[in-house]
C-alpha cells in the first residue's frame, strides 16, 4: 500500500502524507517522499508542490522511535542519513513548495515542514515544534542551520534549547509559519499560494531561491558528517536510550 499520494491541481502537485495517522518517519516512508519528489521534481507541467497529510490529526509525529530503537547503529545511520538528505533535497527544492500543515508537527514532522518555502497552519490546538533534547539528542544539523536562518535568535534558542510544542498563534509569532487560517481554508489557500508563485518567470525564481539557500546548504554540507557521527553516538548513549524507552510508552 501506498504511503504517498498525489493529486493534482492544474499546475500545483499535492503530496498527501498517508502513513498511519501519525505519519511515523523510518527508512520506507521517507524514501518514497523522496522518490515522488524526485518524479515530479521532471514533470515540467508541474511548477510549484504542496505536502501534506491525508488526516487532520497530524502532518507527522516525527521519527518512527518504536521501530527505529530496535535496530542497529548501521541501520539507524542508513535512516537518519537518508532523512536529512531529504530536508536538503526539500530545502533546495527547484519547484516552489509549501506546508499545509493541518495537523501536529513534531519533531521531524516539524523538520520536513521547515525545509519547505512556505507553511501555512490550521488555527486552534495544532502543535508544531522540536522536543528533541529532551529525549537528549541534538536537533538534526540541517534543520538546526535552517532554523536559525529562518527566525530570529532568540526564538530558535527557545523552540530546540526548551523543546516545548507551541500553538499556531506562537508559531506565527515567532516566523515558525507564514500564515493561520482556519481548517477548511488551510489546504485551498495554500495550493493558491504555491501556485501564484509558481507562475513567476522560473529563471528569476530559480535564481532569487538559490542566492536564498545557497550559503545555508553550503553550511550544512561543510559539516554534515560530523553533526550525523554525534547524533548517532548520542542515540546509542545509555542516557539517551533510557529516554527513548520512555517516549515510546507514549508514542
Amino acid at each position: 500500500m501506498t504511503k504517498v499520494s498525489v493529486i493534482y491541481e492544474d499546475s500545483v502537485a499535492i503530496i498527501q502524507l498517508n502513513n498511519g495517522i501519525t505519519n511515523a518517519l523510518n527508512l520506507e516512508f521517507i524514501r518514497e517522499i523522496s522518490k515522488t519528489l524526485k518524479h515530479l521534481k521532471n514533470e515540467s507541467i508541474i511548477n510549484s508542490i504542496v505536502l501534506t497529510s491525508e488526516n487532520e490529526k497530524f502532518y507527522s509525529i516525527g521519527f518512527d522511535l518504536p521501530h527505529l530503537f530496535k535496530l542497529s547503529k548501521s541501520k539507524v545511520k542508513l535512516f537518519y542519513t537518508n532523512f536529512n538528505r531529504l530536508c536538503l533535497d526539500i530545502y533546495t527544492y527547484p519547484k516552489p513548495t509549501i506546508t499545509a500543515i493541518t495537523g501536529h508537527a513534531t519533531a521531524g514532522g516539524c523538520i520536513l515542514a521547515l525545509c519547505t518555502d512556505y507553511r501555512f497552519i490550521a488555527s486552534g490546538r495544532k502543535l508544531m515544534g522540536l522536543n528533541e533534547i529532551k529525549l537528549g539528542l541534538p536537533v538534526p544539523y540541517p534543520a538546526d542551520c535552517i532554523l536559525r536562518d529562518l527566525i530570529e535568535t532568540r526564538y530558535a534558542k527557545i523552540i530546540m534549547e526548551e523543546g516545548e510544542f507551541h500553538q499556531s498563534d506562537e508559531l506565527y509569532q515567532m516566523g515558525l509559519v507564514d500564515l493561520v487560517l482556519p481548517m477548511d481554508e488551510v489546504l485551498f489557500q495554500s495550493i493558491e499560494k504555491i501556485r501564484e508563485i509558481g507562475d513567476m518567470p522560473k529563471p528569476a525564481y530559480n535564481i532569487i531561491k538559490r542566492n536564498r539557500v545557497d550559503n545555508v546548504e553550503s553550511q550544512i554540507l561543510s559539516n554534515l558528517k560530523e553533526r550525523e557521527e554525534i547524533f548517532l553516538a548520542c542515540w546509542k548513549s545509555p542516557e539517551v536510550r533510557k529516554l527513548l524507552k520512555e517516549a515510546i510508552k507514549k508514542f
